[in-house]
């Protein structure tokens, strides 16, 4: 279950990565490359922090807030995450939690997770 679940996580982050704009590594997958104007930056996926870092999954709650001309909001409410189409009105992704700080972070990540899938499919 531990492998599954890390695989899993590997593979989000990596989703994750792509949506904000790191590619893979010409000659390992194991490998992104995150361009700079000073110079690229590889990072290993496994050292990818979304599930587990605020600090690198606002600037991806921020991306999406700014998508298509502010076309989708990110609602942090309480414990749960919601995101909204704001033309259409429909709830997008609705992920609810319980009640600790770890559980909050989960709901946004995988309200992330699953918008980019529902975005990259409808785009």
């Amino acid at each position: 279950m531990w492998n599954r679940t890390r695989k899993t996580m590997k593979n989000n982050n990596k989703l994750i990565a792509e949506f904000m704009g790191l590619t893979n590594h010409y000659n390992d997958n194991s490998m992104m490359v995150r361009k700079k104007p000073e110079g690229n930056v590889v990072l290993y996926v496994y050292d990818l922090d979304y599930d587990s870092s605020w600090d690198w999954l606002m600037p991806v709650v921020e991306k999406i807030n700014l998508l298509d001309d502010y076309r989708y909001t990110v609602y942090i409410a309480s414990m749960d995450t919601k995101i909204v189409d704001n033309i259409s009105g429909n709830v997008i992704v609705e992920i609810d939690c319980k009640h600790s700080i770890d559980e909050l972070r989960q709901s946004v990540y995988e309200a992330v997770v699953e918008f980019i899938k529902y975005y990259n499919q409808n785009k």
